[in-house]
Protein backbone atom coordinates (compact mmCIF):
# COMPACT_ATOMS: atom_id res chain seq x y z
CA UNK A 1 0.00 0.00 0.00
CA UNK A 2 2.51 2.42 1.16
CA UNK A 3 4.51 1.72 -2.41
CA UNK A 4 1.29 2.33 -4.54
CA UNK A 5 0.72 5.82 -2.58
CA UNK A 6 4.68 6.87 -3.45
CA UNK A 7 3.36 6.70 -7.10
CA UNK A 8 0.65 8.62 -6.69
CA UNK A 9 2.74 11.98 -6.88
CA UNK A 10 4.40 10.70 -10.39
CA UNK A 11 1.08 9.83 -11.48
CA UNK A 12 -0.81 12.78 -10.61
CA UNK A 13 2.41 14.91 -12.21
CA UNK A 14 2.01 12.88 -15.57
CA UNK A 15 -2.06 13.43 -15.37
CA UNK A 16 -1.14 17.02 -15.00
CA UNK A 17 1.30 16.82 -18.19
CA UNK A 18 -1.16 15.42 -20.20
CA UNK A 19 -3.88 17.78 -19.36
CA UNK A 20 -1.44 20.96 -19.88
CA UNK A 21 -1.01 19.56 -23.36
CA UNK A 22 -4.50 18.75 -24.21
CA UNK A 23 -5.14 22.33 -23.28
CA UNK A 24 -1.80 24.08 -25.51
CA UNK A 25 -3.53 21.76 -27.97
CA UNK A 26 -6.70 23.58 -27.95
CA UNK A 27 -6.02 27.13 -26.54
CA UNK A 28 -8.25 29.70 -28.16
CA UNK A 29 -6.89 31.95 -30.92
CA UNK A 30 -8.55 35.51 -32.42
CA UNK A 31 -8.35 36.24 -36.27
CA UNK A 32 -8.68 39.13 -37.27
CA UNK A 33 -10.85 39.37 -40.88
CA UNK A 34 -11.08 41.52 -44.17
CA UNK A 35 -14.16 43.30 -42.49
CA UNK A 36 -12.03 43.95 -39.30
CA UNK A 37 -14.26 41.78 -36.99
CA UNK A 38 -12.51 39.33 -34.65
CA UNK A 39 -13.23 35.83 -35.06
CA UNK A 40 -12.53 33.65 -32.07
CA UNK A 41 -11.27 29.99 -32.54
CA UNK A 42 -11.58 28.08 -29.41
CA UNK A 43 -9.39 24.94 -30.83
CA UNK A 44 -8.43 23.60 -34.16
CA UNK A 45 -11.02 22.99 -36.62
CA UNK A 46 -11.47 19.79 -38.06
CA UNK A 47 -14.31 19.86 -39.97
CA UNK A 48 -13.72 23.19 -42.55
CA UNK A 49 -16.01 24.85 -45.00
CA UNK A 50 -14.07 26.68 -47.81
CA UNK A 51 -16.20 29.21 -50.97
CA UNK A 52 -13.21 30.47 -51.95
CA UNK A 53 -9.98 28.59 -54.33
CA UNK A 54 -7.66 30.21 -53.22
CA UNK A 55 -8.70 29.63 -49.75
CA UNK A 56 -9.16 25.71 -50.45
CA UNK A 57 -5.26 25.75 -51.81
CA UNK A 58 -3.96 27.40 -48.92
CA UNK A 59 -5.43 25.19 -46.00
CA UNK A 60 -3.97 22.04 -48.42
CA UNK A 61 -0.59 23.82 -48.82
CA UNK A 62 -0.90 24.05 -44.94
CA UNK A 63 -1.17 20.62 -45.02
CA UNK A 64 -4.75 20.25 -43.62
CA UNK A 65 -6.32 18.77 -46.46
CA UNK A 66 -7.84 15.94 -44.69
CA UNK A 67 -10.16 18.43 -43.23
CA UNK A 68 -12.06 20.15 -45.57
CA UNK A 69 -15.93 18.51 -45.53
CA UNK A 70 -17.10 21.11 -48.31
CA UNK A 71 -15.86 23.45 -51.14
CA UNK A 72 -17.28 25.76 -53.54
CA UNK A 73 -17.53 23.99 -57.31
CA UNK A 74 -14.37 25.78 -58.16
CA UNK A 75 -12.10 24.80 -56.04
CA UNK A 76 -10.22 22.32 -58.14
CA UNK A 77 -6.46 21.74 -56.77
CA UNK A 78 -4.95 19.78 -55.23
CA UNK A 79 -6.38 16.72 -57.00
CA UNK A 80 -7.21 15.14 -53.59
CA UNK A 81 -10.22 18.10 -53.24
CA UNK A 82 -12.24 16.68 -56.54
CA UNK A 83 -13.81 13.95 -54.65
CA UNK A 84 -14.93 16.90 -51.54
CA UNK A 85 -18.80 17.73 -51.74
CA UNK A 86 -19.88 20.96 -53.59
CA UNK A 87 -21.72 23.56 -51.58
CA UNK A 88 -22.32 25.87 -54.63
CA UNK A 89 -20.25 29.42 -54.77
CA UNK A 90 -19.14 32.27 -53.24
CA UNK A 91 -22.00 34.15 -54.79
CA UNK A 92 -24.89 31.03 -54.60
CA UNK A 93 -23.88 28.74 -51.51
CA UNK A 94 -26.13 26.46 -50.06
CA UNK A 95 -26.85 27.48 -47.20
CA UNK A 96 -28.42 24.27 -45.87
CA UNK A 97 -25.62 22.57 -47.18
CA UNK A 98 -23.38 24.06 -45.50
CA UNK A 99 -25.03 23.46 -42.29
CA UNK A 100 -25.71 19.94 -42.77
CA UNK A 101 -21.56 19.27 -42.70
CA UNK A 102 -21.62 20.88 -39.02
CA UNK A 103 -18.28 22.77 -40.19
CA UNK A 104 -16.96 24.36 -37.16
CA UNK A 105 -15.06 26.90 -39.22
CA UNK A 106 -15.93 28.16 -42.97
CA UNK A 107 -13.92 30.23 -44.28
CA UNK A 108 -15.22 32.86 -47.50
CA UNK A 109 -14.45 36.11 -49.45
CA UNK A 110 -15.50 39.08 -47.78
CA UNK A 111 -17.95 39.21 -50.67
CA UNK A 112 -19.59 35.51 -50.90
CA UNK A 113 -23.24 35.78 -50.07
CA UNK A 114 -25.06 34.12 -47.06
CA UNK A 115 -21.96 34.56 -44.79
CA UNK A 116 -23.92 36.40 -42.57
CA UNK A 117 -26.84 33.83 -42.25
CA UNK A 118 -24.56 31.44 -41.50
CA UNK A 119 -23.18 33.40 -38.68
CA UNK A 120 -26.60 33.83 -37.51
CA UNK A 121 -27.22 30.50 -37.80
CA UNK A 122 -24.25 29.77 -35.00
CA UNK A 123 -21.49 28.94 -37.47
CA UNK A 124 -17.86 30.30 -37.45
CA UNK A 125 -17.17 32.84 -40.48
CA UNK A 126 -13.79 33.53 -41.34
CA UNK A 127 -14.08 36.19 -44.44
CA UNK A 128 -10.78 36.22 -46.04
CA UNK A 129 -9.96 37.48 -49.59
CA UNK A 130 -6.37 37.65 -51.35
CA UNK A 131 -6.16 40.52 -54.05
CA UNK A 132 -2.60 41.16 -53.96
CA UNK A 133 1.09 39.92 -53.12
CA UNK A 134 0.78 41.62 -49.71
CA UNK A 135 -3.14 40.17 -48.99
CA UNK A 136 -1.60 36.73 -49.85
CA UNK A 137 1.21 36.64 -46.89
CA UNK A 138 -1.60 38.01 -44.62
CA UNK A 139 -4.16 35.72 -45.69
CA UNK A 140 -1.63 32.73 -45.27
CA UNK A 141 -0.99 34.08 -41.41
CA UNK A 142 -4.70 34.29 -40.94
CA UNK A 143 -5.79 31.03 -42.33
CA UNK A 144 -2.66 29.14 -40.59
CA UNK A 145 -3.48 31.17 -37.04
CA UNK A 146 -7.12 30.01 -37.64
CA UNK A 147 -6.20 26.49 -38.17
CA UNK A 148 -3.72 26.24 -34.82
CA UNK A 149 -0.68 25.83 -37.30
CA UNK A 150 2.73 26.28 -35.47
CA UNK A 151 4.30 30.03 -37.04
CA UNK A 152 7.08 28.54 -37.45
CA UNK A 153 6.04 25.47 -39.96
CA UNK A 154 3.38 28.56 -41.98
CA UNK A 155 6.73 30.86 -41.67
CA UNK A 156 8.79 27.98 -43.65
CA UNK A 157 6.59 27.05 -45.60
CA UNK A 158 5.75 30.95 -47.02
CA UNK A 159 9.80 31.25 -47.28
CA UNK A 160 9.57 28.71 -49.89
CA UNK A 161 6.87 30.58 -52.24
CA UNK A 162 8.87 33.51 -51.78
CA UNK A 163 12.11 32.08 -52.58
CA UNK A 164 10.20 30.20 -55.91
CA UNK A 165 8.98 33.74 -56.59
CA UNK A 166 12.71 35.59 -56.53
CA UNK A 167 13.78 32.19 -58.33
CA UNK A 168 11.20 32.83 -61.41
CA UNK A 169 12.27 36.82 -61.29
CA UNK A 170 15.72 36.17 -61.91
CA UNK A 171 15.45 33.82 -64.51
CA UNK A 172 14.50 36.59 -66.76
CA UNK A 173 16.65 37.57 -69.46
CA UNK A 174 18.09 41.45 -69.78
CA UNK A 175 16.13 41.44 -73.33
CA UNK A 176 13.13 39.79 -71.23
CA UNK A 177 12.86 42.51 -69.01
CA UNK A 178 12.65 45.11 -71.81
CA UNK A 179 9.25 44.02 -72.95
CA UNK A 180 6.02 45.22 -72.63
CA UNK A 181 3.48 43.08 -71.68
CA UNK A 182 -0.68 42.73 -72.23
CA UNK A 183 -2.18 40.30 -69.67
CA UNK A 184 -6.06 39.49 -71.14
CA UNK A 185 -7.94 38.06 -67.92
CA UNK A 186 -11.33 36.98 -70.15
CA UNK A 187 -12.15 37.14 -73.35
CA UNK A 188 -15.07 39.90 -73.26
CA UNK A 189 -12.14 41.32 -72.77
CA UNK A 190 -11.07 42.51 -69.52
CA UNK A 191 -7.21 42.66 -68.64
CA UNK A 192 -4.94 42.49 -65.48
CA UNK A 193 -3.57 45.92 -64.88
CA UNK A 194 -0.53 47.17 -62.84
CA UNK A 195 -2.50 46.86 -59.91
CA UNK A 196 -3.90 43.58 -60.37
CA UNK A 197 -2.12 40.37 -58.89
CA UNK A 198 -0.74 39.10 -62.06
CA UNK A 199 0.47 42.82 -62.29
CA UNK A 200 2.23 42.67 -59.34
CA UNK A 201 4.29 39.94 -60.49
CA UNK A 202 4.88 40.91 -63.96
CA UNK A 203 5.69 44.63 -61.90
CA UNK A 204 8.48 42.37 -59.90
CA UNK A 205 10.10 40.96 -62.98
CA UNK A 206 10.33 44.76 -64.47
CA UNK A 207 9.06 44.22 -67.36
CA UNK A 208 5.60 47.05 -68.24
CA UNK A 209 2.39 46.53 -67.99
CA UNK A 210 0.49 48.16 -70.51
CA UNK A 211 -2.91 48.40 -68.17
CA UNK A 212 -1.88 51.07 -65.84
CA UNK A 213 -3.24 51.07 -61.95
CA UNK A 214 -5.25 53.74 -62.41
CA UNK A 215 -7.92 51.62 -64.69
CA UNK A 216 -8.43 48.83 -61.71
CA UNK A 217 -7.16 45.59 -60.92
CA UNK A 218 -9.48 44.04 -63.92
CA UNK A 219 -10.66 46.78 -66.02
CA UNK A 220 -12.54 45.96 -69.24
CA UNK A 221 -10.56 47.03 -72.40
CA UNK A 222 -11.52 48.69 -75.39
CA UNK A 223 -9.27 46.34 -78.28
CA UNK A 224 -8.82 49.47 -80.14
CA UNK A 225 -6.55 50.46 -77.03
CA UNK A 226 -4.15 47.20 -77.20
CA UNK A 227 -3.86 47.92 -80.76
CA UNK A 228 -2.09 51.87 -80.21
CA UNK A 229 -0.18 50.46 -77.19
CA UNK A 230 0.95 47.76 -79.40
CA UNK A 231 2.19 44.90 -76.14
CA UNK A 232 5.61 43.26 -77.29
CA UNK A 233 3.73 40.22 -75.21
CA UNK A 234 -0.12 39.01 -75.41
CA UNK A 235 -0.48 36.71 -72.48
CA UNK A 236 -3.81 35.09 -72.27
CA UNK A 237 -6.45 31.77 -71.59
CA UNK A 238 -7.25 29.61 -74.24
CA UNK A 239 -10.23 30.90 -74.05
CA UNK A 240 -9.60 33.90 -75.63
CA UNK A 241 -7.60 32.56 -78.53
CA UNK A 242 -10.37 32.17 -81.16
CA UNK A 243 -11.74 35.94 -80.21
CA UNK A 244 -8.29 37.69 -80.77
CA UNK A 245 -8.28 36.41 -83.92
CA UNK A 246 -11.34 38.21 -84.74
CA UNK A 247 -10.45 41.71 -83.38
CA UNK A 248 -10.44 44.69 -86.09
CA UNK A 249 -6.81 45.62 -86.10
CA UNK A 250 -5.23 42.79 -84.33
CA UNK A 251 -3.69 40.97 -87.13
CA UNK A 252 -1.77 44.68 -86.92
CA UNK A 253 -0.22 43.79 -83.36
CA UNK A 254 3.63 42.65 -83.58
CA UNK A 255 2.73 40.70 -80.49
CA UNK A 256 0.42 39.00 -82.91
CA UNK A 257 2.62 39.06 -86.25
CA UNK A 258 5.74 37.61 -84.70
CA UNK A 259 3.52 35.16 -82.52
CA UNK A 260 5.07 36.33 -79.08
CA UNK A 261 2.06 34.83 -77.52
CA UNK A 262 1.23 33.02 -74.38
CA UNK A 263 -2.57 30.76 -74.33
CA UNK A 264 -2.20 29.09 -71.01
CA UNK A 265 -4.02 25.97 -70.31
CA UNK A 266 -7.42 26.10 -67.75
CA UNK A 267 -5.28 24.79 -64.94
CA UNK A 268 -2.60 27.08 -65.31
CA UNK A 269 -4.88 30.41 -65.82
CA UNK A 270 -6.74 28.89 -62.60
CA UNK A 271 -2.71 28.84 -61.00
CA UNK A 272 -2.19 32.52 -62.41
CA UNK A 273 -5.37 34.19 -61.39
CA UNK A 274 -5.35 32.49 -57.45
CA UNK A 275 -3.92 35.11 -55.25
CA UNK A 276 -2.34 31.94 -53.21
CA UNK A 277 0.21 29.37 -52.26
CA UNK A 278 0.87 28.63 -55.94
CA UNK A 279 2.15 31.97 -56.80
CA UNK A 280 5.66 30.58 -57.51
CA UNK A 281 4.33 28.72 -60.02
CA UNK A 282 2.51 30.67 -61.18
CA UNK A 283 5.74 33.99 -61.79
CA UNK A 284 7.70 30.54 -63.29
CA UNK A 285 4.71 30.53 -66.23
CA UNK A 286 5.39 33.70 -66.73
CA UNK A 287 8.74 34.08 -66.76
CA UNK A 288 9.19 30.91 -69.19
CA UNK A 289 6.86 32.86 -71.15
CA UNK A 290 8.61 35.85 -71.09
CA UNK A 291 11.93 34.76 -72.18
CA UNK A 292 10.54 32.45 -75.10
CA UNK A 293 9.04 35.68 -76.24
CA UNK A 294 12.48 37.58 -75.82
CA UNK A 295 13.89 34.56 -78.00
CA UNK A 296 11.31 34.93 -80.51
CA UNK A 297 11.90 38.67 -80.99
CA UNK A 298 15.51 37.86 -81.62
CA UNK A 299 15.04 35.52 -84.02
CA UNK A 300 13.54 35.83 -87.98
CA UNK A 301 10.51 37.54 -88.03
CA UNK A 302 8.92 33.90 -89.64
CA UNK A 303 9.79 31.69 -86.78
CA UNK A 304 6.99 30.27 -85.48
CA UNK A 305 6.54 28.66 -81.60
CA UNK A 306 3.83 27.34 -79.59
CA UNK A 307 1.47 29.28 -77.69
CA UNK A 308 1.18 27.08 -74.60
CA UNK A 309 3.98 27.22 -72.21
CA UNK A 310 3.78 23.26 -72.18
Amino acid sequence: MAERWRCWPQTLALWGLAVLACLQSAHAVTVLDDRQQKVQIAQAPQRIVSLLPSLTETVCALNQCHKLVGLDRYSNWPESVKSVPRVGGGLDPSIESIVALKPDLVLAAGSTRGADRLQALGLNVLRLEPRNHADAQRVWRSVALALHVPAADSDRVWQGIEAGVQAAVQSLSTAARQQRVYFEVSPTPYGASESSFMGETLTRMGVTNILPASMGPFPQVNPESVVQAQPDVIMAGDSSRASMLQRPGWGRLRAMQGQRLCFFKQDESDMLVRAGPRMAEGARLMAQCLNRAAAQGDASAGQVTRGSLR
